[in-house]
């Protein structure tokens, strides 16, 4: 079981310097120099940014990292990268901050309650039904699939849908196709797709106003968004920043998601052993036709598997924050304005708080004692007021996903070769991965 200790101390005025200096997430090679660093130099350690001429706090510990998220999270705000992010997504909740964040928070959440969340189950089961159609093509004729393609062009979907509803059909007609295509088929985050997704806020904001102007009931994200009031003033959400929203959850939506289902399959197909106990768990119920949130729940080994599969590669892999005022992490004074980051793939993984850190043992997940989140070492969703939002909408949707197509089909990893990660934005595989589907029944 994982330690928690909260002892730390510090022996000098500052965390040890690396060697190295690099930009944190701005160099290929970022997470395999973290992880070489973190046995090094331990919980806490420094490495200089040459690209803003300043060091980089890198925090690895369980008390630091409840410190930053939880208990003194206001006096952390976003940090490096974050002008790039609203270069894409505006000012929605992933990178507004203050009064703004927290009223943008407050209109949202709500909306992301699992009792809300089990009413797209129907869509979320025919989106997975419409691929599975596809899927027994390729089953009958024995030729491979790659996942990774086909987890991002179903988590895009899914999305689209959540939001758009039946307008999906009308932005279509107007672009000429889907007008958010770019999303899944443009890998590079770079400011030539921000230009192009940022184009298509117009075409949201048509979209608002023709139901503006309209009697028609939409039921939808972006319907909710619409309906939202402050909490504080009873104000509707401004149109500017209902558009944001909307953006936003198509990003944050749609890679994460598809990037934890990519390497779900992966760890399964290449864990025969936990695929055959995810199956005996699926066939010893009957099937349920728009699963219910606790339905959901009840498939403990189906979401120990998915749990596992986002500790060992958590899509969020690296977390910034920058110190408001000066605080205190390890012992150590933070002068205010310090960038500080804190990678989920790190602690997930750390061998102080983690039997066999490196192993996929889903099981990890079934033990009755305390969870593992609340020792702040299990962070794929990050943590505190700052978690993300739609942690239910995600769960329940790769929950869905992944029960459906086990109970129809086996997964075989098919590709030879070591498997090159790419961290970037998200944690993904360097290369679509390729997968040859049998059919069960």
């Amino acid at each position: 079981m994982p330690r928690t200790s909260d002892q730390h101390t510090a022996s000098g005025a500052l965390p040890p310097l690396a060697a190295d200096a690099f930009d944190v997430g701005s160099t290929e090679d970022s997470l395999g120099r973290l992880c070489t660093l973190s046995q090094q130099l331990g919980g806490i350690f420094r490495i200089h940014a040459p690209g803003r001429g300043a060091d980089t706090w890198i925090i690895n510990n369980p008390a630091d990292i409840k410190r930053v998220l939880v208990t003194r999270h206001r006096n952390f705000t976003k940090g490096v990268g974050l002008d790039r992010v609203k270069i894409l997504l505006g000012n929605g909740i992933m990178t507004s901050e203050g009064d703004l964040w927290r009223s943008q928070r407050r209109m949202i959440q709500p909306h992301f309650h699992r009792r809300v969340v089990e009413q797209f189950a129907t869509l979320i089961e025919q989106c997975v039904d419409q691929r599975l159609d596809l899927w027994r093509g390729f089953a009958a004729k024995g030729e491979p699939i790659d996942i990774t393609e086909e987890m991002s062009q179903l988590t895009l979907d899914i999305v689209l849908r959540s939001i758009f509803g039946s307008d999906l059909a009308w932005l279509a007609d107007r672009m000429g196709g889907n007008p958010f295509a770019l999303v899944s088929d443009h890998s590079a985050r770079d400011l030539q797709f921000a230009y192009q997704f940022r184009s298509l806020c117009r075409l949201v904001g048509e979209l608002v106003e023709k139901r503006r102007a309209g009697q028609e009931a939409h039921f939808d994200l972006l319907a909710m968004l619409m309906e939202s009031k402050d909490h504080d003033t009873g104000a509707p959400m401004a149109p500017r920043l209902l558009i944001d929203e909307a953006m936003t959850l198509v990003v944050a939506g749609h890679e994460t998601t598809a990037s934890a289902l990519n390497w779900t399959w992966y760890l399964l197909a290449t864990h025969p052993e936990c695929f055959d106990k995810l199956q005996a768990e699926l066939d010893a119920q009957p099937e349920a036709s728009a699963m219910r949130f606790q339905e959901a729940e009840s498939l403990h080994y189906t979401q120990a598997v998915i749990q596992e599969a986002m500790r060992l590669y958590p899509p969020g892999w690296i977390l910034s924050r920058r110190t408001i005022e000066a605080d205190t992490l390890s012992g150590y004074t933070v002068p205010a304005g310090t960038d500080i980051m804190l990678s989920p793939y790190l602690i997930q993984r750390h061998p102080d708080y983690w039997e066999a850190p490196d192993a996929f043992r889903p099981e990890r997940f079934l033990a009755p004692a305390s969870d593992p989140r609340d020792a702040w070492i299990y962070i794929p969703f990050a943590a505190g007021p700052r978690h993300c939002v739609g942690e239910n909408l995600a769960m329940y949707e790769m929950t869905v996903h992944v029960a459906r197509v086990a109970r129809r089909f086996r997964l075989d990893y098919v590709d030879d070769g070591p498997l090159d990660i790419e961290a970037a934005i998200n944690l993904r595989t360097r290369r679509g991965l390729r997968m040859r589907l049998i059919a069960r029944h």
